[in-house]
């Protein structure tokens, strides 16, 4: 089935928006400050809603849409409950501690601060590292969404890279934070309407609204469970941790939303905005993906089971905002991200590197120079990308392996009780977890749950233990540092 001209014309438009969003974004900027932190002016609703959609990618309606339709409802437990409680739980805690960080030490970038709390070469460990897995994560994200366009229009793949990545780098690179901001929050509304009318079909489909309670006893066995094997209560456990340290600020693009909030109180309202969205909204948006086995049975591609939906029950003009919104969740991860990791290029390397940067002021020109290099860097990564093949798979699998063990220091190292971790115990936590990450992807280690979770575990033990060795030697810097941000 090929899409309508009505339906080209509707993801044609939502790309227009896009573009109209960066241009009068640019207006919006005096300043590096307003680039990257949106001034420290964003309200809360705004920074709870980004925060939010900056978690989704295509990858929930592809790759979770595969995992809702063989094992149902236990995706919603340990993904999208995980991360709800997680933010909500947290919501007094490291929202707080990160406008605190901007307010008394100007920060920009979720790293800067990690020089003082460290030493330099921790920071610059962290940075470079993320920055290079980051390129080439968001360059395969340029490559799922060309793919996605050339299943449903027939675009080649390297068009589909230029046009979305080429959209992305003019608005970012105009408008900086306050663009990736509003295109948020009209992703967010085109994704709500997208699944609300996915939802609404679907279940008239099965016969009305009372199949919201009645389609699991016509599911495959297991699949209205909370647990199902091997996604078990270890494994939504572990990943609760995982999610805790990711979406509090191990994920550098959701710090930047509570950086950039002008107050504590605000960044408090953000969070618990985010996580009741989790809490709620993916319920609707993943209800279509669990009875999809109902309505499309003996699935071969369980992940083309959304794209199938959509084709099929939607009427003209709705595929194209259905579409829309897949590209809509995969750029505003992309732009979040790209957002972020330049002005951790700015603030924390540049610096580094040259010392004409070191004085502290970081003009705008410099932070669009950088933003611009910086997306072309993966959208050329992109255009190469069946090139790289596995490696291209292995560096996005190690990117998520570090997730945890590049947060352990990150978020432990702002909470008092951890003071006594130095340097050594965060390079140490980074390195013992990406060993533990490569003994997992060679070693049969018989737990699901384990494989994903040995390496935060390991890094979090490892950081702890050689924090606890070396308790003595604490610079006066870092207790007050500490103490400035965990009280009023």
């Amino acid at each position: 089935m090929e899409l309508s001209t009505i339906d080209l014309i509707v993801i044609g438009l939502f790309f227009l928006l896009m573009l109209l969003i960066g241009v009068w974004s640019y207006f919006r900027n005096n300043d590096a400050e307003d680039y990257f932190v949106a001034g420290g002016k964003l309200p809360w609703w705004l920074s709870g809603i980004s925060h939010h959609v900056s978690g989704y990618s295509g990858a929930v309606f592809v790759a979770y849409a595969g995992l809702a339709y063989t094992h149902g409802f236990s995706l919603y437990i340990w993904w999208a409950l995980g991360i709800g409680l997680s933010v909500v739980i947290s919501a007094k805690i490291f929202p707080v501690f990160w406008v605190r960080l901007r307010k008394r030490f100007k920060i920009q970038s979720p790293l800067e601060f990690l020089a003082n709390r460290y030493n330099l070469a921790t920071q610059q460990l962290m940075a470079w590292s993320g920055v290079i897995l980051k390129l080439f994560d968001i360059g395969a994200k340029w490559a799922a969404i060309a793919i996605l366009l050339n299943v449903f229009t027939g675009i080649s793949l390297t068009y589909g890279i230029l046009i979305s990545g080429g959209i992305s780098l003019l608005y970012i690179t105009f408008g900086g934070l306050w663009a990736v901001i509003i295109t948020d929050f009209a992703q967010f509304i085109v994704q709500i309407i997208a699944g609300l009318v996915m939802f609404y079909v679907v279940i008239e489909k099965l016969g009305g609204i009372e199949s919201v309670f009645t389609v699991w006893d016509q599911l495959p066995e297991g699949n209205g469970d909370p647990f199902n094997e091997p996604y078990t209560v270890g494994f939504a456990l572990l990943f609760l941790f995982i999610n805790f340290l990711s979406y509090n600020g191990g994920q550098w693009n959701l710090a930047t939303r509570y950086i950039s909030s002008p107050s504590e109180q605000e960044a408090t309202k953000a969070a618990r905005l985010s996580g009741i969205l989790y809490i709620i909204w993916p319920l609707i948006l993943f209800f279509p993906m669990w009875a999809a086995p109902v309505i499309l049975p003996d699935l071969e591609d369980p992940t083309q089971s959304y794209g199938i939906l959509t084709m099929e029950l939607l009427p003209v003009g709705l595929i194209g905002l259905v579409i829309a919104s897949l590209f809509a969740n995969t750029m505003s991860m992309t732009s979040s991200d790209i957002n972020t990791i330049s002005a951790v290029i700015t603030r924390d390397i540049l610096p580094a590197v040259n010392k004409k940067f070191r004085d502290g002021k970081t003009s705008l020109l410099t932070a669009r120079i950088t933003t611009f290099l910086f997306t072309l860097g993966t959208i050329l990564v992109a255009l190469q990308f069946e090139k790289f093949g596995g490696v291209l798979g292995l560096i996005i699998s190690w990117f998520g392996a570090l997730v945890g063990p590049i947060a352990v220091p990150m978020l432990f190292g702002l909470i008092p009780w951890f003071k006594s971790c130095g340097p050594k115990a965060a390079i140490g936590s980074i390195l013992v977890g990406l060993l533990a990450f490569v003994i997992t992807k060679n070693v049969d280690v018989g737990s699901l749950a384990l494989e994903i979770g040995l390496p935060v575990i390991c890094s979090t033990i490892t950081y702890i233990l050689i924090g606890f060795i070396e308790r003595d030697n604490v610079p006066e810097k870092v207790k007050q540092m500490l103490e400035d941000v965990s009280h009023e």
